[in-house]
Parts: structure tokens; C-alpha cells; sequence
């Protein structure tokens, strides 16, 4: 069997414009893994409501941060991906779960290349149904559909390996260099509190009691909201970071459903009045730079942060293409190779 890798992140629009967000709102909204409600309801919510709306916000958003070389996540994970093909003997692929850039594609190239056996890697540190769980199940129905030859071998979760920890950690420091910050935020793309339990193997263990995720259980293998704690926590002992001087907080969420708290631009929002002044912002959820980390958080939190009294803001950068980075992900490969 041959060996070969895919790559696979989110995606993004072709331009930011409402033309082009529309189509890939839609269909990042309409997966059951995202807004996990039963069909109807779901058509209903996503084309009834919010595409009437959003893609305009969205594409308003988009062009904010839009580069001369298209969408920044594209960008950095191509040049993650070329960088990472370098160090490797085995073919590489990249693929995105929704856009032009289909996970079939790019299982194709693999295919083209004489690839059978495809280790799958979800660039998501921590696990999550809205993003591990649907670039598996789609790509496992790829494999049974049109790819029957290929096995996968799908990665796990990374969030707590030592080498990632080590290159986060790295990274974060060398932003950090020279600010002196008051605080430093850890903040993770927020999921539904009900995603936490749906993905609970124990069926009993989530409670998202304050408590739960720090009593060891079989259901951490799949929680969201334990991986991202010890993320935070294995960085911050890294770098030294003391109690008190950092913090952990969710962002991005819809309106009218539980989310993992506590929310970011709230706590961002409160720090000035807390004597938080020089805030850094770190957003360990992603590794390449997106709308969540460069227009959310880099300008539209650093803004209201100001706006309450803050003074100095420091967005800190995904790794993107870091060597370190590419380093750690090409060593994963070659593991695989052997």
C-alpha cells in the first residue's frame, strides 16, 4: 500500500463578496454537524433566516480581511502545505471541508499518485462534531462511494501533544516579545453546550459543571471543552505564565442556543474597568489565520476594547506557516510512513 497524507481545514468563500459567501454559508450552515437539528428545521433556520442577512454582513467582514492573494486561511495553509511537502517524502495533499476545495479532490490527487492509504488530518487541534467529526464523516463516505481502494487513518486530536504544545508555546512567546502585556487571553471558537454531550462516549460524564473536565473520564477523548482547558493549561505552564494573569474564553456564537461560556468579547469588554490595559490575545483553536481570528478578534475585539478603556491590544498570530509548525506536522507524517 502506498502511503499519502490529506490535509483538511475549514474552507473559505471564492471572493468577499455576497455572491460567492452565500453558496459557502450554505453550505457550511446546512451540515448536521454544525447546526445539528433535524432537516427541516434546519433549511428553515439556515435559508429561511439567516442567509436572507448574513452573507452580506459576512462578505463585508471577509473584505476586510481579503489579501491580494485571496481568503489569509487558503493562503498560510497552502504555504503550510508546500512547506510541509517539502520535508516529506510521501504525496501531500490539501483539501477544505466546504468551498471548491472539496475533501473528493484532493482525495483524488492522492488517488492519481497511486495513494491507498491516506492518513487524514484534521487541522483542528481539539476535537469538535463541527469540525473533526464532519471532515471524517464526509470523507469516510468518499471512500465507500468512489474511493474504495484507499484506507484512512485518521488522526486524533493533537491538543495536548507535546511537540504542538511546544510549537504554541514558542510561537506565543515570540509575539509576546517586547509587550508588556497585563493579561494574556486564551480564546477558542465556541460550540453549542449540547455538541459536549453529544459527543460524550459515557453518556453521563459532561456535566460542564466547572468540575467535570478536570476528573479523568473516557469522554475527553471527544470533549471540546476539556481538550481546549488543557491546551491553555499545558501552554501556560510552558511559558510560565502565573495564575491570574491569564484567562480562558469562547468565541463566535449564534444567537438562541447555550454556548460554551464564558464569551469573549464580553470578558475582553470588562478587563479595561478590571485594570486590564495591555491585553494580548491568543486563539489556539485555529492554526492558520481566519475571519474568526483576524477580523473577530484582531480588529473587532481590539476596537471595543478601546472603546472601554483599553490601551494596547496585541492580536497574536495563528501559526500558519511557522517552520515549527511545518516541522511538527512533517514529523507526524513521516511516523506514518514508517
Amino acid at each position: 500500500m502506498k502511503k499519502g497524507v490529506l490535509l483538511v481545514n475549514l474552507g473559505s468563500p471564492e471572493s468577499p463578496t455576497p455572491k460567492d459567501v452565500k453558496p459557502y454559508l450554505d453550505e457550511f450552515l446546512m451540515d448536521k454537524y454544525v447546526i445539528d437539528v433535524p432537516y427541516l428545521l434546519r433549511a428553515l433556520l439556515v435559508r429561511g433566516i439567516i442567509l436572507r442577512k448574513r452573507p452580506e454582513n459576512s462578505a463585508e467582514a471577509y473584505a476586510k480581511i481579503w489579501t491580494d492573494e485571496g481568503s489569509p486561511l487558503i493562503v498560510f495553509s497552502k504555504r503550510m502545505h508546500q512547506k510541509v511537502k517539502n520535508l516529506v517524502e510521501a504525496p501531500v495533499a490539501l483539501a477544505m471541508r466546504y468551498g471548491t476545495m472539496t475533501i473528493e479532490k484532493g482525495l483524488q490527487e492522492l488517488k492519481d499518485q497511486g495513494v491507498t492509504d491516506v492518513m487524514l488530518l484534521a487541522l483542528y487541534p481539539q476535537y469538535a462534531m463541527a469540525s473533526t467529526t464532519t471532515i471524517w464523516a464526509l470523507a469516510d463516505e468518499l471512500v465507500a462511494s468512489k474511493f474504495p481502494e484507499m484506507k484512512l487513518t485518521k488522526v486524533p486530536a493533537f491538543y495536548n501533544k507535546p511537540d504542538y504544545i511546544q510549537a504554541q508555546a514558542n510561537s506565543i512567546k515570540k509575539h509576546l516579545e517586547g509587550f508588556d502585556y497585563d493579561h494574556l487571553l486564551f480564546s477558542y471558537h465556541g460550540i453549542p453546550k449540547r455538541h459536549i454531550r453529544k459527543t460524550d462516549v459515557t453518556k453521563s460524564h459532561c456535566k460542564i459543571n466547572g468540575t467535570c473536565c478536570d476528573i479523568a473520564s473516557p469522554a475527553h477523548e471527544f470533549c471540546y471543552r476539556h481538550q481546549c482547558f488543557e491546551t491553555t493549561k499545558q501552554v501556560v505552564k510552558l511559558l510560565g505564565i502565573p495564575e491570574g494573569k491569564y484567562s480562558q474564553t469562547f468565541q463566535s456564537r449564534l444567537a438562541g442556543d447555550k454556548w460554551l461560556t464564558p464569551y469573549t468579547d464580553v470578558e475582553i469588554n470588562k478587563m479595561p474597568e478590571k485594570g486590564i490595559t495591555k491585553l494580548a490575545v491568543v486563539t489556539p483553536a485555529f492554526v492558520a489565520d481566519c475571519l474568526e481570528t483576524l477580523e473577530e478578534i484582531a480588529m473587532r475585539a481590539k476596537e471595543e476594547f478601546e472603546e472601554h478603556g483599553g490601551k494596547e491590544f496585541l492580536a497574536i498570530p495563528c501559526m500558519n506557516d511557522e517552520d515549527e509548525w511545518c516541522e511538527v506536522v512533517a514529523n507526524w507524517i513521516k511516523e506514518f510512513e514508517k
